[in-house]
């Protein structure tokens, strides 16, 4: 159990690691972290074979600290996050390890601003973890509440954020896939409501993910596109075991790399409210001349969405969209979490309000190429070459960003160099308007790295 830490975005393991004791320890810590007795923290699970298992422990170490448990149940992730907001619960603890193979399962952890408990966050939970939560007196132990609506309140929450006639004046047709996940307890039931001829995919829910695996890449996607294509549909989406993530095609039957379903997005807010946009380091360029273009103002942070919702919740009401270059896509008046559903919806929205397709919105963007490798590394390497890095970059006098990595911008595209929170390496990721020069970037700088290793 002590080898379990807080990453990029909650704790996650292998059965062997992330053992119920565990769950049930950490939980009763985040409880305690919450305020203990007498608050109100959100339980909520995916579909993976172990996520019951460690929701009971979760659940249990929650009400052993005196905290009260609403437990929604099986539910996607942004139902869950969507439900921390509207009750205005103290905390929020999902089992899901999002789009991880099936072996894998983990805790995330929101608080009740509704901002993922980040890895620095997180020390002061494992400080409590380590010394051992404090259990409640008998008589104030917790009281579980459960209750099923959690995915239909969402629905109805989204509904009305939704220019709902001018989709159903259209009837889109559009194809879902589900991906065995969470989406299968909003998406279809969203689209239909919405008005739209829906044909859907891998809906039953199944935590050894038999259809496809979990994470939405365009390998995973083959169905999807090849269906949209079948059905000359107007779009086709897919989304990852929790919902998080979301990843279209248009309707030409391209994949759409989730850098420019998130500019796309961000676009789309702007054109109804100048505002900030957030993003991580390793987002593409386009986001930023989406922001150029149309008012925004671009802000950075760390990879990982606990950094993304810590950004948006300090900016406020000044803030219109946050996401990821993974397909992760925030539309704020609903809620800080990365929400697939309501990303997807206002897509359609937008192709309705604007009588026009997904191909045509997104050649109004710019082109960008990229490229990506990773370099085979010792732990004890990672620091010291980094900071290495950070020196060249700063004698070099280069426009370069330090928040999470190195990340250096060019006149023509830009890399960053980043060591692993997770494994052994150091990952480097270049983009540029060719191909032939994302290439050419990222073999420059891995050589770089490489040098530096040694030197």
């Amino acid at each position: 159990m002590d080898s379990l830490k807080f990453g990029t975005n909650g704790i996650r393991g292998r059965t062997n690691e992330l053992t119920p004791s565990a769950a049930l320890e950490i939980s009763a810590a985040f409880a305690q972290w919450t305020g203990g007795v007498g608050k109100t923290i959100i339980v909520g699970r995916d579909m993976r074979l172990t996520s019951p298992m460690l929701a009971a422990a979760a659940k249990a170490g929650i009400l052993r600290s005196g905290c009260d448990v609403l437990d929604i149940g099986l539910a996607s992730s942004p139902s869950c996050e969507y439900i921390l907001h509207a009750r205005k619960a103290d905390g929020l603890i999902i089992v899901t390890a999002s789009h991880n193979p099936p072996e894998w399962n983990a805790l995330k952890f929101v608080d009740k601003n509704g901002v993922g408990i980040s890895r620095e966050r997180g020390k002061e939970i494992e400080k409590i973890f380590s010394a051992g939560a404090k259990p409640a007196e008998w008589k104030k132990i917790g009281k579980c509440i459960e209750y099923a609506g959690a995915c239909k309140d969402h629905v109805n929450a989204m509904m009305k954020l939704i220019n709902v006639s001018a989709i159903k004046s259209r009837r889109l047709s559009v194809v879902l896939d589900c991906g065995n996940g969470t989406a299968a307890t909003v998406a279809p039931q969203l689209f239909k409501a919405l008005g739209c001829n829906i044909t859907i995919l891998n809906e039953k829910i199944d935590g050894t993910f038999p259809s496809r695996p979990s994470e939405p890449t365009e390998a995973n996607l083959k169905l999807l596109i090849s269906k949209v294509k079948e059905t000359k549909a107007n779009l086709g989406v897919g989304w990852d075991g929790d919902s998080d993530r979301v990843i279209f095609i248009c309707n030409k039957g391209n994949f759409i790399v989730g850098d420019r379903g998130f500019a796309l997005s961000a676009k789309l807010a702007l054109e109804k409210r100048k505002g900030s946009v957030v993003t991580t380091v390793a987002t593409s360029k386009l986001v930023e001349d989406v922001c150029k273009k149309y008012g925004g103002t671009i802000h950075y942070t760390k990879v990982g969405a606990p950094y993304i919702s810590e950004k948006m919740h300090e900016l406020g009401n000044s803030c219109v969209s946050g996401g990821e270059e993974v397909g992760g896509i925030v539309w704020p008046e609903l809620s800080l979490a990365k929400d697939g559903f309501f990303a997807a919806a206002k897509i359609v929205e937008a192709l309705c309000e604007k009588q026009t397709t997904l191909s045509a919105m997104l050649n109004e963007l710019p082109l960008y190429s990229n490229a990506k490798t990773k370099i085979e590394c010792k732990p004890s390497q990672k620091e010291k070459t980094m900071q290495k890095l950070a020196k060249y970059a700063k004698e070099k006098g280069m426009d370069a960003i330090f928040i999470d990595g190195v990340r250096i911008n060019l006149p023509d595209g830009w890399v960053i160099v980043r060591a692993s929170g997770t494994e052994n390496y150091f990952r480097v990721f270049a983009e540029a308007k060719s191909e032939k020069k994302a290439n050419a970037l990222m073999q420059e700088y891995s050589e770089l790295v490489k040098k530096l290793m040694v030197s």
